[in-house]
């Protein structure tokens, strides 16, 4: 008995008038066609061979000869005892053996391990971010693949170095869908990552796409790279509240405009206290009163917040209504500044 044994190589046994050829691992892109042969199959009929399929198709194994029909055109024995896939599909993975008489009255099997594969479009960058703020988490895009199988593997690079996530400075979310009808996959992977204050001002990101060795060899697939400019937060300075009309003291039914003035690069997001509780109200900078009443009344300041540098308020200014008596002067006092 000789044996010769190596990865996706063939074995070959000789043993009492028998040839087993032994498993080969092969592979072939969706939808192209694909020929088995046969080995040890006569050239011309009449035949001696039997094909038999256990594929994602099959419950059990399935039985082909050249006598017989084609398999609902899934796959057919030629005429030269080969085996014929016009169409391969994800479907169609997983193991076919032949076994046949040669010429000289001996049986030789063959048998062979079928991988099916496609290759994705180009992965992209979708979503990028337009600049990165040093300090805090920014989101730098989502790196996008579709249409492949099986699904690869994406991973991020920042100015051409491997970008491994930490869970601190650099995360990243990934997602794998598979389409109901094709079978083939979808992955996308989100980056995040805390520049560090006074690192570089323009890095570059990346993203690629690995393929399995079944798709004619190990493939990497990149996309354009993109660069994003990073932002040094200016810190919180003096917050400022400006009341119009000044002194915050109208009569009933007038109108009041308080501004916060909160010098900030990027802009802080403003919001608003009435005597220490907050307004139920959007962020913004400026607080339009337009018809002051009684329930108007009160100390109000703002909060200008920044992610890098936390939140500052402003001192309050008073609003107030000025009440005027039968000769129509004023009556009442107006409160001040605090």
């Amino acid at each position: 008995m000789a044996s010769l044994t190596s990865s996706g190589a063939w074995l070959l046994i000789l043993s009492l008038g028998e040839i087993v050829v032994g498993s080969q691992n092969i592979s072939s892109r969706i939808g192209e066609p694909l020929v088995l042969n046969c080995k040890g199959a006569p050239r011309k009929p009449p035949q001696q061979l039997e094909w038999k399929l256990n594929t994602r198709r099959t419950e059990a194994w399935k039985v082909l000869s050249p006598e017989g029909d084609p398999w609902e055109s899934v796959a057919r024995v030629l005429p030269n005892g080969s085996l014929l896939l016009p169409a391969v599909g994800i479907q169609d993975e997983g193991t076919f053996r032949c076994r046949a008489t040669n010429r000289h009255g001996k049986e030789i099997k063959s048998n062979y391990r079928l991988r099916v594969y496609q290759i994705p479009g180009k992965p992209e960058i979708v979503e990028p971010a337009s600049e990165l703020i040093a300090g805090i988490p920014n989101k730098v895009g989502t790196c996008l693949s579709e249409g492949g199988y099986p699904a690869g593997t994406l991973s991020w690079h920042l100015d051409g170095k491997s970008l491994v996530p930490d869970g601190k400075g650099v995360s990243v979310r990934e997602e794998t869908r598979r389409h109901p009808d094709t079978g083939l996959f979808t992955i996308q992977s989100e980056l995040t990552v805390t520049p560090v204050p006074g690192g570089p001002l323009n890095p570059t990101f990346s993203c690629s796409l690995s393929l399995g060795p079944r798709s004619s060899g190990q493939r990497t697939l990149h996309t354009a790279p993109i660069q994003l400019s990073v932002w040094e937060p200016e810190p919180l300075e003096e917050v400022r509240l400006v009341v119009e009309p000044e002194g915050g003291a109208v009569a009933p039914g007038g109108a009041i405009t308080l501004t916060c003035e909160a010098p900030a690069q990027p802009p802080p997001q403003i919001h608003w206290l009435k005597d220490g509780s907050p307004l139920a109200i959007a962020p913004r900078s400026v607080l339009f009163l337009p018809e002051v009443g009684v329930q108007d009344q009160g100390i109000y300041s703002c909060v200008a917040t920044d992610q890098s540098h936390g939140s500052r308020e402003s001192p309050g200014v008073s609003v107030s209504i000025i009440e005027t008596g039968e000769n129509g002067q004023e009556e009442g006092r107006i409160m001040d500044l605090w």
